[in-house]
């Protein structure tokens, strides 16, 4: 997972980490900026969440490279291992 573009994402956006934590239900803006940073782990429905405020979608904001990495693992539709 890539926290590095979830910030990227909401900066281009001019979104405030206050904003992100308000909308996800902190009292604070660590609570939010402890996501970003890595401190507290993200779960899916927050993921979701933050995909949903910054209107992207969840696999391109958090996901993109890992699974097109992980897709290399996985027996292709032949039935060969692709490695």
């Amino acid at each position: 997972m890539s926290l590095q573009k979830l910030k990227e994402a909401r900066l281009a956006q001019g979104i405030s980490q206050t904003f992100m934590a308000k909308k996800l239900g902190y009292s604070y803006p660590s609570g939010y900026a402890n996501i970003e940073t890595g401190r507290n782990k993200l779960s899916l429905a927050n993921a979701k969440k933050i995909a949903d405020i910054l209107q992207m979608d969840v696999n391109e904001l958090f996901f993109e490279n890992e699974l097109h990495e992980m897709s290399n693992i996985f027996p292709s539709p032949g039935g060969d291992l692709k490695i």
